[in-house]
């Protein structure tokens, strides 16, 4: 199970329904007819957590559980694609990524602390800062992705709101939160596509015992279950931190990160602090940050001397324009 920890604020109530926990989007799917939400998630290994950010006190019935209301306009959101260099899969679109991966090791989850930025978009547009955890070969690559995202038509708005995204099929088919079903929400409390209400920091955190699980502030969240993956059940064996964007048919990018290039002060850039991974013993390992790779037409990525407060990191961004690919 993926465990992952989030700190945030919780947007108002008033975006999400109220859905009794068995009838919610994700027991829509076909593998998931027979599945039960087990009555624990353990593990044997925990990532030290301070508890910066309390969460919206407001909370659904007992038995039902917090879903993000769909907007009532159906509008087709475009999927994301991919392309493949070498062993490396990056998406189609500018990104500034740290892979912190081996191809010779399976992972059992990941974390960082991810700065949090306001921007605005275009309707056509959106930025992400996030985790990848990915498995299999790209025609059927099985993604999970977790942090936050600027996504005016998944949400309406240019508001920067948790955001989850998950493929088993090398993008063929997927979906952000809780859009077609798969991943299966427990919390009572609004989580998925909740908006940070200011500019700061929060913590993320996957692991995998089984099902990857989503927590937030020591609470799980919920979690995508092992069944909809062909290469995932068996773990990550590729994982990634940063940022991607999507342009718009004028070829222009909307910002990354905090809008600007990443300058020394990381206090000041958008960064990606104590990134580390959980590895095939599900012990807490630093992750190496040397790999970057962004668009350096649009996007920089910088990586940081290790101290004990900012441990493993990196920081990027830019301010977007016209990047081409």
């Amino acid at each position: 199970m993926n465990n992952d920890f989030f700190f945030l604020y919780s947007s108002i109530l008033q975006e999400f329904d109220c859905v009794d926990i068995y009838k919610q989007p994700a027991f829509q799917h076909p593998l998931l007819k027979h599945h039960k939400i087990p009555e624990k998630f353990t593990s044997n290994e925990s990532f030290d957590r301070k508890n910066k950010y309390k969460t919206n006190d407001q909370i659904c019935p007992k038995g039902t559980v917090a879903i993000l209301r769909q907007r009532s306009e159906t509008e087709s959101v475009h999927l994301d694609t991919i392309y493949q260099f070498g062993h490396h899969v990056y998406p189609s679109f500018p990104f500034a990524l740290m892979d912190a991966s081996s191809f010779e090791t399976i992972y059992r989850g990941a974390q960082a602390d991810i700065s949090i930025h306001n921007l605005t978009l275009q309707n056509n547009q959106y930025s992400k800062s996030q985790i990848w955890l990915e498995n299999g070969p790209i025609a059927e690559l099985n993604s999970i992705q977790v942090g936050w995202a600027v996504h005016p038509r998944v949400y309406g708005d240019s508001a920067t709101r948790l955001t989850i995204y998950w493929t088993g099929d090398g993008y063929k088919t997927g979906c952000y939160n809780t859009e077609c079903p798969g991943f299966i929400i427990i919390t009572r409390k609004p989580s998925i596509g909740s908006i940070f209400k200011q500019s700061s920091v929060y913590g993320d955190k996957p692991s995998f015992f089984g099902n990857w699980v989503l927590y937030v502030d020591d609470e799980i969240i919920g979690y995508w279950p092992g069944e909809l993956f062909t290469h995932l059940n068996k773990g990550a064996s590729r994982v990634r931190f940063g940022g991607n964007t999507f342009m718009s048919p004028d070829g222009i990018s909307p910002p990354m990160g905090n809008g600007y290039v990443p300058i020394y002060d990381y206090e000041r850039s958008s960064s990606f602090l104590q990134v580390k991974l959980m590895n095939d013993k599900y012990q807490s390992i630093e992750a190496e940050t040397q790999m970057g790779v962004a668009d350096s037409k649009c996007f920089t990525l910088i990586s940081r001397d290790y101290t004990n407060e900012t441990g493993n990191s990196f920081s990027f961004g830019g301010p977007g324009g016209s990047c081409g690919v």
